[in-house]
């Protein structure tokens, strides 16, 4: 039975990967629905029975992820040799949005961040069609209206790929006002948000720092009343919205202003991808290493020797 089974996986990777028939001639051709043919495939690759080479110019170094993983508990490290070209960013962004796609599941809920990196990851991803998979916010609106890469346009554009539904969380990422910020996940029309984002299978992030921060009005002009006794000098990046120092500790765990899912519940989601191309990110990098933010992550030659000098290993 599992020879016969295993058959039918490999006959259904060959019509799709290399026949390139569509699902729906492939419904036709097997008599089954367009649900079992994208699981089974789905196990195809699972059990590689399809293997899937990537030729996108990249290549990695293998021996700083050897080094790195011996001092940070990560399951998945890359590290992407520097190509003193032009185009490196966007081959990265490539890199980074193949790693992603390929370890989305049918059912997935995914949550994404924002910024110019996601944006960037998001753009190089292949259109898609997956049953069920869903794309949320996990925190409220960045206000960064004039930006492409605003959290409620990176989650849009993301479910767009997949043909997917998506849901907002249609309120500023930082309440200063304590009771309205406890309050407002009670509303009708935020608790469906509020509970798809509480069960989420994978996050999308880059890493944030107080720049960042400082590129917004409504937060530069509120840094000390939306981080109440945060030393400011002390944060190293920003990630899901919250600072945290380069040892990875969060400096706001007792007085958290932000509006969206706790830390500790994004911490316990499966699969969380963050993307680093900037030098500029390196402190912020180490940090999130040293907090174990993430369960994959994919950084730049250039940033990973930043990181091991910072350690001190040559």
């Amino acid at each position: 039975m599992d020879a016969n089974h295993n058959l039918l996986l490999g006959q259904l990777a060959q019509d799709y990967y290399l026949s390139k028939l569509s699902i729906n001639d492939m419904t036709k051709k097997y008599q089954l629905s367009r649900y079992l043919i994208l699981k089974y495939l789905d196990e195809a690759l699972a059990n590689q029975i399809v293997t899937i080479n990537i030729n996108a110019g990249i290549n990695r170094n293998s021996e700083l992820e050897r080094k790195l993983k011996e001092h940070f508990a990560i399951n998945n490290l890359y590290v992407v040799k520097s190509t003193d070209t032009t185009q490196e960013e966007q081959l990265i962004s490539s890199f980074a949005a193949h790693q992603i796609q390929a370890a989305i599941q049918a059912d997935d809920t995914i949550g994404v961040a924002w910024g110019e990196t996601v944006y960037s990851v998001i753009d190089e991803f292949k259109p898609t069609m997956h049953q069920r998979v869903r794309f949320t916010q996990f925190t409220g609106e960045n206000m960064k209206y004039q930006s492409s890469s605003g959290s409620m346009r990176m989650v849009q554009k993301a479910a767009a790929k997949y043909n997917a539904p998506y849901y907002v969380m249609p309120g500023p990422i930082y309440i200063a006002n304590d009771l309205i910020r406890e309050q407002l996940p009670l509303e009708p029309a935020m608790q469906k948000v509020f509970a798809i984002s509480s069960h989420m299978n994978m996050l999308i992030s880059g890493v944030g720092t107080l720049a960042s921060l400082n590129s917004i009005q409504p937060w530069r002009d509120a840094k000390e009343l939306l981080f109440p006794g945060v030393d400011l000098a002390q944060i190293a990046g920003m990630l899901y919205g919250r600072p945290y120092d380069i040892n990875g500790q969060l400096l706001n765990q007792t007085n958290d202003k932000t509006f969206g899912i706790e830390v500790a519940t994004l911490q316990a989601v499966p699969k969380r991808f963050g993307i680093v191309k900037r030098k500029s990110k390196a402190q912020a990098t180490l940090g999130a290493l040293r907090g174990n933010f993430f369960t994959d992550l994919i950084i730049t030659e250039a940033v990973a020797l930043l990181i091991m000098h910072q350690i001190g290993n040559k």
